[in-house]
């Protein structure tokens, strides 16, 4: 028979119980009701792979505090960005009371290996400090993690590698990378391989004309996994870099060299891979060190001016394993991306951009982010010689001689002549009335180009393709801007028409 000394912390005991599986059913049954919200490849990439968030001690009749541990803070995040609102709207209302998340990052063991689950039975108190000396980071807060461990402790337990070593430019991070339909995908797949290398998305394959962030991607995930990881093993190289390796190696017969520098890498990042066309050694080379860091799980980035099948003079076996993994494009910024990279880069300038200067440029420089750049900075340079006010006036001063070139060379029967050539049809196609789709198919690409790059009206346009109505012109417009984001080849086709329209 039990005494009331001993029954008290038996119902103690069996209280933190229940609570215990109360807040594990509630965390399964948000995740489920998450999964069925969520693209399957969205829930399978972010929120599956997570362990199960705890109810964390002190949750009363106010409201319930979930703690979820995320093995890096790139998930923590992209989680607290995307996830966290929706998160906690689920479980309230599951719950019944509001519910709210908190997330730490995961500890790791002295030997730097990956974070282990928390176990389902030690829930976590908002503020406690962790086994290896790291604080849970609330889901509002910033995603930072604080340590009890000293600076030297730090240092002694994660050297890092000089830059001259791995070649990352330190300028270059996700933070300042402006997002945009144009590298939505591509931004959230590099994302995901900074968070967790060399699982998914392994070779990642980028692609896409110059000067659009290629580039500027592949190091934001180098700083992304230094950061994290700073003992990791990373090396940026252009192409042309290996090629001279090889040829180096070659002369002085030191292949064990070449190998021991590249195999026993951690991430790779390489740039302009086409630039390997014709040179049959250096591609034996390369798909040696390909093929020795996917068998050790570590992760290869490249990127490329087209997608592998469109690469020439390269070995079939390479170009299949570049298309085996992610391949994804990078395009031209639409008009609002253009906008915003001008106020951030004004911004980091320390010189405001006004947002009505901002949309003239946008509207007027349509190729690139580099070409964006150089029409920003020469705004901000006549603006300080001539000591005037950045306006609409000032920016036309300033970029007189691009917008004289722009108008110049691209009109609507400049346009009407270059996709007549590409697709093969007569320029009288363009404003006849047949109809065959392979002349009414690049009709529709020049109408398309047309409201892209010039600033005639939907009825101007019309007008100069045989008299059609504007209702024409716009369902083109439409038809050809919603295949481009589909349609790799299309897309490729687009962008070599407006590269070579624009000279």
């Amino acid at each position: 028979m039990f005494s009331v000394r001993t029954i008290g912390p038996l119902l103690n005991k069996f209280s933190t119980m229940s609570a215990e599986m109360s807040g594990a059913d509630l965390w399964q049954r948000g995740c489920d009701r998450l999964a069925a919200e969520l693209p399957e490849q969205q829930f399978n990439t972010w929120i599956r792979p997570l362990p199960p968030a705890v109810l964390a001690d002190g949750a009363g009749a106010d409201g319930l505090v979930f703690c979820l541990r995320v093995p890096n803070r790139f998930k923590l995040d992209w989680i607290r960005n995307q996830y966290s609102t929706r998160i906690e709207s689920i479980l309230s209302e599951l719950a019944g009371k509001p519910a709210k998340l908190e997330l730490a990052l995961a500890a790791r063991d002295n030997a730097g290996q990956p974070p282990q689950a928390l176990p389902a039975n030690q829930p976590i108190a908002v503020g406690q400090v962790l086994h290896n000396g790291l604080r849970p980071v609330s889901i509002n807060g910033a995603a930072n993690v604080q340590s009890s461990s000293s600076p030297n402790q730090i240092a002694q337990q994660s050297p890092a590698p000089s830059s001259t070593r791995h070649r990352i430019n330190s300028a270059l991070t996700f933070d300042n990378l402006v997002p945009g339909r144009a590298n939505q995908m591509a931004r959230t797949a590099a994302l995901h391989v900074a968070g967790a290398p060399g699982q998914m998305y392994n070779p990642l394959f980028i692609y896409g004309g110059v000067g659009l962030g290629k580039t500027h991607l592949i190091h934001a995930v180098g700083n992304a996994l230094l950061k994290d990881k700073p003992d990791a093993r990373v090396l940026y190289l252009h192409a042309e870099q290996f090629i001279s390796d090889v040829v180096k190696n070659y002369q002085r017969k030191t292949f064990d060299e070449l190998k021991a520098k590249y195999h026993s890498l951690d991430l790779l990042l390489i740039d302009d891979v086409q630039f390997f066309a014709g040179k049959e050694r250096t591609q034996e080379e390369f798909f040696n060190a390909f093929e020795a860091l996917l068998a050790k799980r570590a992760h290869i980035i490249m990127t490329s001016d087209t997608y592998p099948k469109g690469l020439v003079d390269i070995d079939e076996r390479l170009t299949s394993r570049f298309d085996a993994g992610l391949t994804v494009a990078i395009e031209p910024p639409e008009l609002e991306m253009r906008v915003a990279i001008l106020i951030k880069k004004a911004e980091a300038e320390a010189t405001p951009m006004p947002e009505d200067v901002a949309f003239f440029i946008a509207k007027n420089v349509r190729a690139n982010v580099r070409e964006l750049e150089g029409a920003l900075r020469k705004v901000l340079a006549y603006s300080r010689f001539s000591h005037k006010e950045i306006n609409i006036q000032l920016a036309r001063e300033a970029l007189k001689d691009l917008l004289s070139i722009q108008n110049r060379q691209i009109s609507v029967e400049n346009i009407q002549k270059t996709v007549a050539d590409f697709y093969k049809i007569k320029i009288g196609d363009m404003y006849s009335k047949k109809r065959p789709a392979s002349i009414a198919r690049p009709r529709q690409i020049a109408m398309y180009i047309a409201k892209e790059l010039t600033q005639k009206s939907l009825p101007e346009i019309g007008e100069l393709f045989g008299g059609r109505d504007h209702t024409t012109v716009l369902h083109a417009v439409r038809k050809i801007g919603g295949e481009r984001q589909k349609n790799t080849e299309l897309n490729q086709q687009l962008h070599v028409l407006e590269q070579t329209l624009k000279g």
